[in-house]
């Protein structure tokens, strides 16, 4: 098979089969504002945008102004139901987190699991109505969740259905976010809470979903307009004019993972993935063991009862260099005893960090390790994560 290889960032290399890729709506705006473009997940998107300052600039934007990200790459997938309790039921039995709690009009993260306790994927699960869910997933493994959603859900009553391409989905992001919305929308953003959504007219467009979520660590919303060109450069122009007066920058996927990163968010491949479980990654407070059975249960409480060898832990470099993806943990007397998922340099916290599973013996906050950085061996330390959090208003 013939494949490709690329860099997202320094330490993240992809490679995918040789195939045409897909692009959003707003492919050919991204190209003509002179964005640097990438293949991620077999899609065609943007990394950074030189002409506006790049990453670093774009990174600074979302963290004390307004930034907006082009996310229609995310995957999504619907699950309804005309039986009462069927979606719910299946929602239940396919994520970790407990469902029962919703509103509609509200959302929560939580995470498909294999039946050994591993990650499918991670996961925002929306409840949009009395018997539909709407779950957004990661681009690059949207035919992978669809197919194992749609298997995992055929014994209950309901249906699971790809919506993904259904949405041009805007992320706009940051301190100045509401201000920027409420120049756009008539929806009232002010009862919108963090994880909960509302629809509204946006733009002129009507019946907008509007969701306060993100994925950076700021007060933003991503909002679900029309795929079609002509709506989503309306849409993307409006937002850039609203946005104006408070700095508002276009943002790529390299802010993006810089963002999340600083925020300490799990990124698929990374922090989580099929070899992973729950605890190990420090997510069981969204996973709700107590609600009764779902896939992976059972599994992880074999898994914790034997107790975890390895457990994920923020790491600030002490010595001159950067933690790349993939790079080595050593102990103090030189002994692999771990790697790196996450790491680069932090553009708001002035500060190269990481994050990496090593074993719950050298976990404790204060602890130093070695990280192998080319042919040296650098000094780290453990440090309390998130790395960065927003200030509370």
């Amino acid at each position: 098979m013939l494949v490709s290889t690329f860099t997202l960032l320094p330490g993240i290399f992809v490679t995918l089969p040789e195939t045409e890729l897909r692009k959003t709506a707003l492919n050919s705006l991204h190209r003509r504002m002179g964005a640097k473009m990438v293949d991620f997940g077999g899609w065609d998107m943007p990394v950074e945008y030189p002409a506006t300052g790049g990453l670093i600039a774009e990174h600074m934007a979302v963290r004390t102004g307004v930034g907006v990200f082009d996310v229609s790459h995310m995957g999504d997938i619907t699950i309804d139901s005309t039986a009462p309790g069927g979606a719910l039921a299946a929602v239940q039995h396919i994520s970790m987190n407990d469902a029962t709690k919703l509103a509609i009009g509200q959302a929560h993260y939580s995470a498909l699991l294999y039946p050994q306790g591993t990650f499918v994927d991670d996961v925002i699960v929306h409840r949009t109505g009395d018997e539909n869910y709407l779950l957004v997933i990661n681009a690059g493994t949207r035919e992978k969740d669809f197919g194992w959603v749609r298997d995992n859900v055929s014994g209950f009553k309901c249906a699971a259905r790809d919506v993904g391409d259904s949405y041009t989905q805007f992320a706009i992001q940051g301190p100045r976010a509401a201000e920027v919305m409420a120049k756009l929308t008539d929806a009232n953003l002010s009862a919108v809470k963090n994880y909960w959504f509302t629809h509204g007219t946006v733009c002129g467009l009507p019946n907008i979903l509007i969701a306060r979520t993100g994925y950076t660590g700021e007060d933003g919303f991503e909002i679900y307009v029309p795929p079609d060109a002509a709506s989503s450069e309306m849409v993307w122009g409006r937002v850039f004019e609203a946005g104006k007066e408070f700095g508002i920058l276009p943002c790529g996927l390299g802010a993006r993972n810089t963002l999340r990163l600083e925020s300490k968010m799990a990124l698929y491949g990374h922090e989580i993935s099929d070899t992973i479980n729950v605890w190990e990654a420090c997510l069981d407070r969204y996973c709700k063991m107590e609600k009764g059975d779902f896939i992976g249960r059972a599994a992880l409480e074999k898994a914790k009862a034997a107790g975890i060898k390895r457990v994920l832990v923020g790491l600030e470099m002490v010595d001159r260099g950067i933690a790349r993806d993939d790079y080595k943990v050593f102990n103090a007397k030189e002994h692999a005893i771990g790697y790196v998922t996450s790491g680069s340099p932090a553009p708001f916290l002035k500060k190269n960090i990481a994050l990496a599973y090593v074993p719950p013996e050298h976990s404790e906050i204060g602890n130093t390790v070695l990280i192998e950085v080319r042919t040296q061996k650098l000094k780290a330390q453990v440090v309390p994560t998130p790395f960065y959090k927003r200030p509370k208003k």
